[in-house]
């Protein structure tokens, strides 16, 4: 079952997103070039919020398939 986060691993997911420890998946990611406040903020959504705005998203893709279908 997903949950939100409590607030405490809230607080501990984003110290370890906002200074990453030396040699970590999350540093190698900032290195990268990921913009690790952008998973804070999703993080700060309950699951259902994040479902809602990938629902929103993917509504939104298939409108703009569906205008390059017909541009085709």
């Amino acid at each position: 079952m997903l949950r939100a986060l409590t607030p405490e691993e809230l607080a501990r997911a984003e110290e370890c997103l906002r200074r990453p420890a030396r040699g970590s998946r999350s540093e190698s990611a900032s290195n990268f070039g990921v913009d690790l406040t952008l998973l804070i903020a999703q993080l700060r959504l309950t699951p259902s919020e994040r479902a809602r705005k990938l629902e929103s998203a993917s509504t939104a893709l298939e409108k703009v398939r569906g205008v390059a279908r017909r541009r085709s």
